[in-house]
């Protein structure tokens, strides 16, 4: 194993490793400073089960996300107007000093919570500048099965 080598370092080469250390961590934590965003989107999808809320820019970059499952709610009372508003307040806490408050909204799906979810974003004060529907709806679906013959 041999001696352990121990050095000595002089006030001043500690002095220019803090500096260096302090000019690293004001870098970093000016990187990891979020944007402002004026304008974004909105994005409901409701379903029978869940209800998931994601805000993006307009680009379509993810900017938070929430769901009525990842709040804690459990079985059935994730997919009621409750949870859902509960999901938007929880969004709206995240995003509250980045933005976007002016949004367009799109809607998916036939669950309980979509309604409630724009009624919640309109009283947490984001302009909804428009509100689509993107639920896929079948055109003809498959083919159907061949006649029964008692």
């Amino acid at each position: 194993m041999g001696k352990k080598k121990i050095t000595t370092q002089t006030t001043e080469e500690a002095l220019k490793e803090k500096e260096n250390l302090e000019q690293a961590f004001t870098k970093a934590a000016s990187k990891g400073a979020s944007k402002k965003f004026e304008a974004g989107r909105v994005y409901i999808a409701a379903s029978y089960n869940n209800t998931l809320v994601s805000i993006t820019d307009e680009r379509g970059n993810l900017i938070a996300w929430s769901s009525a499952g990842a709040l804690g709610f459990s079985g059935p009372k994730k997919a009621t107007p409750f949870a859902s508003a509960k999901v938007v307040a929880a969004l709206a806490e995240k995003i509250q000093k980045t933005g976007p408050f002016s949004v367009k909204v799109f809607v998916s799906g036939v669950g309980g919570g979509r309604d409630s979810a724009l009624r919640s974003l309109a009283n947490r004060g984001f302009t909804v500048l428009s509100i689509n529907d993107v639920t896929p709806i079948p055109h003809n679906g498959p083919r159907p099965r061949k006649v029964r013959r008692v």
